[in-house]
């Protein structure tokens, strides 16, 4: 079942079009003022692969489409029948069976197949990967570091759950997935470190999520700066009633918290971020992992702007009080 990776799905797919769009908005303020527009890339559309059209493949298309949502031009499948597809394919959707292909048109790759199946792709699509490109598994069986050498490729994403005992089934079985995923309660399991339904998202994945905007700029030389002020905007817009008492207590991003006090000193304003290596971020300590365990005020920040995400709150027992704005700089 999708319910709690589907939410993931989403929320990734969101961060990476806000990234993109956004880039491409200073990118466009910045050209205009030295009439420049021909440095503008004409790349920056999200467009979203899936390699596998069973039902886990299917579900996620459905969610993609009508949650998300992104246009029906902007997705593709991979599979090996797909002319099981065919209400896919009557909205627009291109269904078909090349995984290279398909590498080498998408910027975001889902891996919806079987374990057995996963080393022969991995081995059709390689050499066709763009460094940039982001791979998120959902073989449950294969580990991230045993990803990372069939792919030859370090973008990549997999979520990870912690399960608890003695929950309440919440997760809505009978419901189809995307009216599942419309539910307030469902939506609130999902949060990072809840344990309602029986499940914790690991926060490496939250953490995983942050360096993919990270990279996303790297490979588009955006300065550091600029990027510490997107991810402010994109991840710390949503405040607690403490902020508004305390301005002091509303965290931000600091050139600390993403790289070592170290490389933080030798990195000029204009640099971009050195490109990271995701598989290693989801299974090391970082200097962000660091900052985010003896920081309670910005693990809050990030529940909360997940909820706001999905246009829910967390429950009242949990909810010392949320507002909405821009944050500080």
């Amino acid at each position: 079942q999708l319910r709690a990776p589907g939410c993931t799905c989403i929320y990734l797919v969101s961060v990476c079009s806000f990234s993109r769009e956004s880039f491409h908005e200073k990118q466009t303020s910045s050209c205009l003022l030295t009439g420049l527009l021909t440095g503008i890339r004409d790349d920056d559309e999200l467009k979203v692969g899936i390699i596998g059209g069973g039902h886990l493949g299917k579900q996620l298309a459905r969610v993609l489409l009508q949650l998300v949502p992104i246009p029906a031009e902007n997705l593709r499948i991979s599979t090996r029948r797909p002319e099981a597809l065919d209400e896919f394919q009557k909205l627009g959707i291109q269904c078909f069976y090349h995984n290279p292909y398909l590498v080498d048109w998408a910027n975001v790759i889902f891996l919806c197949c079987l374990p057995s199946q996963l080393p022969n792709i991995c081995l059709e699509i390689q050499t066709r990967l763009e460094k940039g490109c982001i791979v998120y598994s959902f073989v449950a069986a294969v580990p991230i570091a045993r990803l990372k050498l069939l792919l030859n490729h370090t973008n990549i994403l997999r979520p990870q759950y912690h399960c608890v005992e003695d929950f309440v089934n919440i997760w809505g079985a009978h419901k189809d997935i995307t009216a599942a995923l419309r539910d307030p309660v469902i939506l609130q399991a999902t949060c990072p470190y809840s344990p309602a339904g029986g499940i914790i998202l690991n926060i490496k994945w939250l953490e995983g999520v942050l360096y993919v905007v990270l990279n996303i700029c790297t490979a588009r030389d955006m300065p550091h700066l600029q990027v510490l002020q997107l991810l402010n905007e994109l991840l710390l817009s949503v405040h607690v009633e403490a902020c508004e008492k305390d301005g002091a207590s509303c965290p931000i991003f600091q050139l600390h918290d993403i790289v070592s006090q170290v490389y933080s000193k030798n990195l000029s304003q204009r640099r971009p971020f050195p490109w990271f290596d995701l598989t290693a971020v989801q299974l090391k300590e970082t200097p962000f992992s660091q900052h985010l365990s003896a920081s309670t005020a910005l693990q809050d920040h990030l529940t909360y702007r997940y909820c706001d995400s999905f246009g829910i709150s967390l429950p009242k027992e949990q909810q010392p009080g949320v507002s909405t704005g821009s944050a500080s700089q």
